[in-house]
């Protein structure tokens, strides 16, 4: 269970950052479902970059997997929202 906490918290800190940005975008492209799964992987994706980068040295795990998880699943939301709400031409 230790090694999976990790994983569990930005898996929901993406979540939550995914709909926080898409709700902030007004993007109605995106269903809440799909905002929900995009975050949780830009969720891990960000937890992951951050450790990755050494940003954990400063701060506790879970903190830093939270903010990794909040910012990456955001960041994806947004992209993916971006890239679905475009219209052809």
């Amino acid at each position: 269970m230790e090694a999976l906490m990790p994983i569990i918290t930005q898996l929901i800190a993406g979540a939550v950052g995914g709909n926080v940005a898409g709700a902030a975008l007004k993007q109605a492209a995106v269903s809440v479902i799909v905002r929900t799964i995009v975050g949780a992987i830009g969720g891990v994706g960000g937890g992951f970059l951050l450790q990755m980068l050494g940003g954990e040295a400063g701060l506790s795990g879970l903190v830093a997997n939270g903010i990794g998880g909040l910012v990456g699943g955001g960041v994806l939301t947004a992209i993916v929202g971006a890239v679905l709400g475009k219209k052809p031409a």
